[in-house]
């Protein structure tokens, strides 16, 4: 099956993806460079581009750059005036996200953080609300991460979660550290009042996975159990 799923993505690549020699730069570049082959496929790509234009987000925080290619596909889809920032916690890897970002033309809305997340995710309060944020960082610290996301962002903020789904790694009854992040997180949205959330598994070339997608809605009455920031 996995052969099947990646000749599936290889035909919806070439029949609604165009080109972007940037984007395919970067992989090359990444893979020269050593990073890990971790970004998202570029359908999934184009799936964050299409909700960052659906969204109409003109703020955007990424939390895990990695080489800069989901950033990259973000960006693009910001107005003149958007900004996105993303969080690295390599300082490496944010280098090669420079260089990455900078030969796509984007150096002037993107801008890179690096160090650890929990530590710099406060020090973004003065730039919230953010309008859409995507999370594709450890998964140990998962439900921080979502707990930030809320914080920083507005009712209507879009937030996207990448590998909820882990190969199925979610329900199995010995899990690694990161499918235990995971479900952590999945496990503790009904206690958010102010989310809508669901989660759809994917297959292709990146194997079986999946995204969690959550609406924030800050009107929503707080209840007793709901989790607040640490």
């Amino acid at each position: 099956m996995q052969q099947k799923w990646q000749q599936v993505d290889e035909y919806l690549k070439r029949h609604l993806l165009n080109e972007d020699p940037n984007l395919a730069q970067t992989l090359l570049a990444n893979a020269a460079q050593g990073l890990p082959p971790h970004d998202v496929s570029p359908l999934q790509g184009q799936f964050l581009l299409l909700m960052v234009q659906i969204s109409a987000a003109q703020r955007v925080l990424e939390i895990g750059t990695l080489g800069g290619f989901s950033t990259q596909l973000m960006a693009q889809a910001l107005p003149p005036d958007g900004c996105l920032i993303s969080l690295e916690k390599e300082e490496r890897n944010a280098a090669v996200a420079r260089e990455n970002i900078a030969r796509a033309g984007l150096s002037g809305k993107v801008t890179i953080k690096v160090g650890e997340a929990a530590e710099l995710l406060p020090e973004l309060q003065e730039q919230a609300p953010f309008d859409l944020v995507f999370i594709d960082a450890d998964k140990q610290n998962a439900l921080l991460y979502l707990q930030w996301s809320i914080s920083l962002g507005r009712t209507g903020s879009v937030i996207i979660m990448d590998n909820v789904i882990r190969g199925g790694a979610i329900i199995d009854t010995e899990r690694d550290v990161h499918a235990d992040g995971i479900c952590q997180t999945l496990e503790a949205v009904k206690q958010f009042p102010e989310l809508t959330a669901t989660a759809l598994q994917t297959v292709g070339e990146k194997g079986w996975d999946g995204f969690a997608l959550l609406r924030v809605d800050k009107s929503s009455p707080k209840k007793q159990n709901s989790m607040d920031l640490p």
